[in-house]
């Protein structure tokens, strides 16, 4: 740290230069503090309506994307796999925030936590990984992987989607598919238990599953430790930029709920916002990790999404569900239970080799396809 105050000036410059959009998320959320019902009392007009669902999305979106920003810089410091789950804890707490707020908001919807979560699981595991590998290949014949990485990801993630959103569907209550206190309890600490079990091996003995066992770099190249200072202004900046989405997205509930009520769109229109603005910032990250020829990262970041999505948020949707009196539907049903089965099936098939092609690509892209002509037959 330098004492010469021309250095400390233009440093200061250079930060808020960089971090400009953090003023942009903090003014944003003192406008909608202070001016609260002027600004929600005329949603009824389509104009304003969307000037004012475009702006929280716009912002709260901006500051997700701020918080991938800061996870990937602290990802290059403190390498595989601290970085990845970096990012995708705060993402997920971001999901858990943003669906808190529209459950709790307006009218009972006891489906949104579950659609939601399947929008999350079709968005990372077709959308994400679809395109990741398909551009990932575009330039390459093939791109490797860890093997036991993936492995161990499938592992976790299908018994736990198998138990959340299929599992609830064969036994539901006689007055709805609405999980009883036991079970949600059962639920909660089989989520949670295999969730902690898997970061212990992530973060553990079993690290190196999680590292490009192809690329010298990532085994030899990472072995700088990294000084404080390069890391603590990152982590700080990632929490400034996740402390304004707590409100904001409690603002954005609004909208989305009078979407839903009053002009009678259809219940997942508020799981497919909430998905989408939890993916994109992860979805982008991959995918850039993809093109640079990093699959290993990309896998990282998308498989360990969708266990933190189900290992965490079921959990606090149950939670909140209990204290606040608003009962969850958890099991899917028709064509979403067989889109899902048959995502898990593609995926296990996709990571199977260590290596990923075109044609695999293309496949996941075809199943988002069909997910999203899906929510238009609904």
């Amino acid at each position: 740290m330098t004492d010469d105050p021309a250095l400390r000036a233009v440093s200061a410059t250079s930060l808020v230069r960089e971090e400009w959009f953090l003023g942009v998320s903090v003014a944003t959320s003192f406008v909608f503090l202070a001016f609260q019902e002027q600004l929600f009392g005329q949603l009824s007009d389509p104009l304003w309506f969307t000037v004012v669902f475009g702006w929280l999305f716009a912002v709260v979106l901006g500051s997700a994307l701020s918080v991938v920003r800061h996870a990937d810089h602290l990802a290059e410091r403190l390498k595989e796999p601290y970085g990845t789950l970096i990012l995708t804890l705060a993402i997920t707490s971001i999901e858990v925030m943003a669906i808190s707020a529209v459950m709790l908001h307006g009218e009972n919807n006891p489906t949104l936590a579950r659609d939601t979560l399947f929008a999350v699981v079709m968005i990372i595991l077709n959308g994400m990984v679809g395109l990741s590998l398909l551009l990932g290949a575009w330039r390459r014949p093939e791109q490797q992987h860890n093997l036991q990485g993936a492995n161990a990801y499938l592992g976790v993630i299908v018994p736990l989607a198998t138990l959340s959103l299929v599992m609830p569907t064969f036994l539901a209550d006689p007055d709805g598919q609405h999980p009883s206190a036991p079970r949600q309890l059962i639920l909660g600490v089989i989520l949670v238990g295999l969730y902690v079990t898997f970061l212990f091996l992530q973060a553990g003995r079993h690290r190196d599953y999680f590292a490009d066992d192809s690329s010298p770099h990532e085994q030899h190249g990472g072995e700088r430790v990294p000084r404080h200072g390069q890391v603590w202004p990152h982590a700080i900046l990632l929490v400034a930029y996740m402390g304004p989405v707590v409100f904001l997205v409690e603002q954005l509930a609004r909208p989305i709920d009078y979407i839903i009520e009053t002009l009678h769109a259809p219940t997942a229109f508020g799981g497919v916002v909430m998905a989408i603005l939890v993916a994109t910032p992860e979805a982008i990250s991959a995918v850039r990790a993809s093109i640079a020829n990093n699959l290993q990262r990309s896998v990282n970041i998308f498989l360990g999404s969708v266990l933190s999505t189900i290992g965490l948020t079921v959990p606090a949707m149950l939670v909140i569900s209990r204290l606040y009196g608003h009962p969850v539907t958890l099991g899917l049903e028709h064509g979403d239970l067989v889109m899902l089965l048959l995502t898990l099936a593609v995926s296990i098939i996709t990571f199977a080799s260590g290596r990923t092609h075109l044609m695999q690509g293309a496949v996941h892209l075809v199943l988002f396809l069909a997910y999203v002509l899906l929510i238009f037959q609904q």
